[in-house]
């Protein structure tokens, strides 16, 4: 297990406002990435951390590791870092989705799987289950997977109400896990 894991939120990406985004894989402008790029790659630098990244295949935290990539860094495509599945509400505009179903998912927040995808509590045991490959490993990963780490690892039961789940990071803020 990695001693320390440091994870940045992919940049703001394009066209998002008011939509059901999990595995939708939404495109941010290449000058977004470059610029957390270069802000992770100034950082490794200054803590002598390791030039290898970590991000889920999804466009928006991908493609800044490859940014880092084309600046010799090792890049590592990994699924498991993949933001929440909404299934069937994933890229729909939360207006489009009928109240009776979010209210299912409200009530039964943490076993309930949203538009028949992933729940929370499914979401919970693969971040907690994910494992680095070194001393210090850098990821770049989705609000979703962020928190579900975070809260895995304070070994608090999984939230049984909506209002129980935290505010996310901030686009391109980074957090140190563990």
């Amino acid at each position: 297990m990695a001693s320390q894991l440091i994870v940045w939120r992919h940049p703001r990406p394009h066209d998002v406002a008011g939509r059901c985004i999990g595995r939708t894989d939404v495109r941010v402008p290449a000058r977004r990435a470059k610029r957390l790029a270069r802000r992770i790659q100034k950082q490794a630098r200054l803590q002598g951390w390791p030039r290898i990244v970590h991000t889920s295949p999804l466009h928006r935290a991908a493609s800044v590791g490859r940014w880092l990539r084309r600046w010799g860094w090792q890049h590592v495509l990994d699924p498991a870092l993949m933001e929440a599945d909404f299934g069937a509400w994933d890229g729909l505009a939360w207006g489009d989705i009928a109240r009776h179903e979010v209210d299912a998912w409200c009530t039964d927040f943490a076993a309930h799987c949203p538009g028949g995808g992933e729940s929370l509590t499914e979401v919970l045991a693969r971040a907690q289950a994910w494992q680095g490959d070194g001393q210090t490993v850098l990821v770049v990963g989705h609000a979703g997977w962020m928190l579900a780490r975070r809260w895995a690892m304070s070994g608090a039961r999984p939230p049984q109400r909506a209002d129980e789940w935290p505010w996310p990071p901030a686009y391109g803020e980074c957090w140190v896990l563990c």
